[in-house]
């Protein structure tokens, strides 16, 4: 494990700041809660815990406040803010309460209000047990300590007391992990891990996240067979994917409310470490603990066969996609398409890997570890299984389109026949009909093909050795991007046909659509393409002559 850890030598200590400095909207809302207690003359603690006092110590905003009570349940101290700010005159907005769901992983209530914009969540302090066969924890009331120590990480284990303004450290050691730059769980992370396997892929996430290193121990822990086995057995692959939780919305008819339950995936385990600001570190941190193939679990049966050593060769993808993404200029891409550029970086290596499904059908394995692996939203496998698809075509317009001859060839080899297509426009309607199929992930097609060219010479092991190139990617990437933007292509995807399916039914004479109306339409784009200035009587005379020329040949 000596991969994961040999940073810590070299880290500088990480600036952690004495005391939180509240902005002008946390004063107000914890003035608020401060005034309840007063209010109603209770004797609770109030405490922000975890990520809110982690990111404020080192000087990050952040908006995410969780507020743990003492003496009571969430939804009774919200209850009682509400009835206080009502008698000041101030509304109350989106309150409700998340009831207790072992069955989907939540396991206790928890109470969500808003106050001045924010979502704030409530919940009593705890203490849990787990049962060897089960991850569903048996809970309690706890003490501060207690619910501190059950926390995933020490550096999430701080809390700042409301009602002193202090921070209370209770491990005694989130302080100091936070300053030395270190993933530690509060107790033995062995235990830890085998009581909530998720907390392995937590620390991945966070030690990349922010650039800590983690723990020897943690790493050994997580690395061992029994937390693998846990993590695979003990975890529905959902919740590895995506964690859900409901968030309330609250409709108040006068002094009472109803609850209308949200469904919003939060902490993405996965997803968050691929669009966060270290998606290799994370990757590498899974390899270097032998949990890639636990995470991106593959169908039993593949063909071709994939090698255990493959997923040196995913990271590697990923390391250059990330490295050409920065070289190229991230305002090229947005965010969702710079998560699916990764995400077809990363299974790169899978592309032509398929299974046969129940019925005997060829999938990609891709499509198996989104859906299966990861429970992912069905459109992510299915844009970068497009994205895979569109490589060999884009690796045969590359040269093209990077060529200085004005010059083109007679034939442009796209697996599809360009209809009568003047031999100056075959490269303008071949990539006309690309882009059509990759639409606005037409720039990670790109990109990622950049990796692969030419295709002709196997660069895996430059890849595997981090022999990038990217200087030269980077330019053949900008000068096919502007040879597409200069075709007029740009947003082709958006083009409308100058001639509709009635107009083709009515020129064909034909009764109904079906595969004949479906080749016309085909064969009509080529021609818009080849002729961007056509108008509809152009379009429609060259049909009219094209299926009469076709009608006598026949």
């Amino acid at each position: 494990m000596t991969t994961v850890s040999s940073e810590a030598a070299a880290r500088a200590v990480i600036e952690v700041k004495d005391k939180i400095e509240l902005n002008e909207v946390e004063k107000q809302i914890f003035d608020r809660l401060v005034n309840t207690l007063r209010h109603f003359n209770l004797n609770t603690e109030l405490r922000v815990a975890g990520g809110w006092v982690r990111d404020k110590l080192l000087g990050k905003e952040c908006y995410d406040i969780d507020i743990a009570i003492d003496n009571m349940l969430g939804s009774e101290f919200v209850d009682k803010v509400r009835e206080y700010l009502l008698s000041t005159g101030e509304e109350a907005h989106g309150v409700g309460v998340i009831p207790r769901n072992p069955d989907q992983s939540k396991h206790l209530e928890t109470a969500r209000m808003r106050l001045l914009d924010l979502w704030i969540d409530f919940v009593n302090l705890r203490s849990e047990d787990y049962s060897e066969n089960s991850r569903i924890p048996t809970m309690t009331f706890g003490t501060a300590k207690e619910d501190a120590y059950r926390r995933d990480l020490t550096i999430n284990s701080l809390f700042y007391n409301i009602n002193t303004g202090s921070v209370e450290d209770l491990t005694g050691r989130g302080i100091k992990d936070l300053k030395s730059g270190k993933i530690v769980t509060p107790l033995p992370p062995k235990d830890t891990f085998l009581d909530d396997p998720l907390r392995v892929l937590r620390a991945i996430r966070f030690g990349a996240r922010f650039g800590f290193v983690l723990e020897e121990e943690l790493t050994e822990a997580a690395a061992c067979d029994d937390v693998k086995n846990a993590l695979k057995a003990k975890i529905s692959k959902e919740r590895i994917g995506t964690e859900v939780i409901f968030i309330p919305y609250t409709v108040l008819l006068g002094n009472s409310y109803s609850l209308l339950a949200l469904f919003l995936s939060v902490l993405v385990q996965i997803d968050l470490m691929i669009s966060g600001n270290q998606p290799v570190k994370a990757m590498t941190y899974i390899a270097d603990l032998t949990l890639f193939w636990v995470v991106f679990n593959l169908h039993p049966k593949v063909e071709p066969t994939v090698s255990e050593e493959c997923q040196g060769l995913c990271v590697a993808y990923l390391d250059a996609a990330w490295n050409l993404i920065h070289l190229i200029g991230g305002s090229s891409f947005t965010g969702e398409q710079r998560r699916l550029c990764l995400y077809a970086a990363l299974f790169l290596p899978f592309r032509n890997t398929i299974y046969k499904d129940e019925k005997g059908k060829k999938v990609p394995v891709v499509n198996y570890i989104f859906r299966d692996s990861l429970k992912q939203k069905a459109s992510d496998p299915e844009t970068v299984i497009k994205i895979h698809r569109s490589l060999e075509k884009f690796l045969t317009l590359i040269p093209l389109l990077t060529s200085n001859d004005d010059t083109q060839p007679a034939e442009v080899d796209m697996g599809m026949e360009l209809f009568d297509v003047p031999i100056t426009s075959k490269l303008r309607v071949a990539t006309g009909f690309l882009l059509r199929e990759v639409k606005e992930f037409w720039r990670v097609g790109l990109l990622i093909s950049t990796m692969l060219y030419p295709s002709d010479v196997d660069s895996t092991q430059d890849f595997l050795e981090k022999k990038f190139e990217l200087d030269r990617r980077k330019d053949l990437f900008k000068a096919a991007e502007d040879a597409i933007v200069n075709l007029g292509l740009e947003k082709v995807w958006d083009l409308k046909p100058l001639v509709n399916g009635k107009d083709i039914m009515t020129v064909l004479q034909l009764k109904s659509g079906g595969p004949v109306v479906k080749e016309w339409q085909q064969k009509l784009f080529a021609w818009q393409f080849a002729h961007p200035a056509g108008t509809v009587e152009e379009c429609l005379d060259w049909m009219k002559e094209t299926h009469l020329k076709r009608a006598k040949m026949e």
